[in-house]
């Protein structure tokens, strides 16, 4: 398995695990083709989540893939997600609530950090 897609597992393992624990109601998508990787309920209204796990200060929101002309980079539409969760290589974890469309990427700062199950929709 390629060290990035067991990363981005890592990642969605953790949001699941960590909205769980902050008493939402989480669904997994069942197809890959989605811009997000979870769905959280938290009583009132559903948020698409999408995951990501960063070594740098940067979230990068691009997707890349690969065709027959080579590599293809998109930046993300308009309501792609609701909210973004990053987690860290030292266990900090991030919940952006907002869609950042049209951008390369994100930098979390300390308003997003997750600070245990305190946390609220």
């Amino acid at each position: 398995m390629r060290a990035t897609q067991r990363k981005g597992d890592i990642a969605t393992s953790r949001a699941v695990a960590t909205f769980t624990q902050m008493g939402y109601d989480v669904s997994i998508p069942l197809t890959e083709s989605a811009f997000y990787d979870l769905i959280v309920d938290d009583g009132r209204c559903l948020y698409r989540v999408q995951c990501k796990f960063v070594s740098t200060s940067e979230v990068d929101l691009r997707r890349i893939h690969s065709n027959s002309r080579g590599y293809v980079t998109k930046l993300l539409p308009e309501g792609a997600y609701d909210w973004l969760y990053v987690l860290r290589p030292d266990g900090d974890e991030f919940l952006i609530k907002e869609c950042h469309a049209g951008r390369r990427s994100v930098t979390p700062c300390a308003e997003h950090r997750l600070g245990g199950v305190a946390e609220s929709g």
